[in-house]
């Protein structure tokens, strides 16, 4: 397999993060894509010109990060072994878990795109929107930190790519204060070799 990848995209990541927790790191083969290339031929796999995509032994394209995650998993889930939860409560807290992280990246993206625009251009309204999406969506994972540490799942993956992802890019915002739950099981957490071993390089 062929994982076409930008080493500063938190969806790259998380995809990363499951790879190095499934050992499949011997399976897959690294191709480093710069998205935002105009010569760049990455639309031939993702026609949303967008990184992660996954290449298959036989041509085959799968994107975006949800995607990709949950097929490179079922290649080596036994069951209850894997990230995804059969089935029930725990199944949709993991996946509610991994969209309000992939939500917390969207909005960071979106906003650090739009303060990289010419100042005369940049809507700051649209910038403070965003902060508040990724504001309100860390107070819910607060909330939920007892449960996102009961088990290690393809939710907890996305909240430290996304939380990471914060570290990197927002790193003079201090997302911790007033939020101990969630500081607390990042800090255990983090010191996972599947984090430890995709940090992204300096921006």
């Amino acid at each position: 397999m062929k994982l076409r990848y930008s080493a500063t995209s938190p969806y790259v990541r998380k995809v990363m993060m499951v790879i190095h927790e499934r050992g499949l790191s011997d399976k897959v083969e690294l191709t480093k894509t710069d998205a935002w290339s105009p010569a760049t031929d990455l639309p031939q796999d993702n026609p949303l010109g967008k990184v992660p995509a996954l290449v298959l032994d036989d041509g085959t394209s799968l994107f975006d990060s949800p995607v990709i995650v949950e097929y490179l998993d079922s290649l080596e889930s036994g069951p209850g072994n894997g990230l995804y939860p059969e089935s029930g409560p725990d199944r949709w807290a993991a996946l509610r878990f991994q969209a309000l992280a992939d939500g917390i990246c969207d909005a960071a993206i979106l906003r650090r795109l739009e303060g990289n625009r010419p100042e005369q251009l940049r809507s700051t309204d649209w910038m403070e929107r965003q902060r508040t999406a990724v504001s309100r969506s860390l107070d819910a994972l607060e909330a939920g930190a007892g449960k996102l540490g009961e088990r290690f799942t393809i939710g907890s993956v996305a909240v430290l790519a996304a939380l990471g992802y914060l570290d990197f890019r927002f790193g003079h915002e201090d997302w911790r204060q007033g939020r101990p739950a969630l500081s607390g099981w990042f800090d255990a957490e983090s010191k996972r070799e599947s984090f430890t071993g995709t940090v992204p390089p300096a921006a």
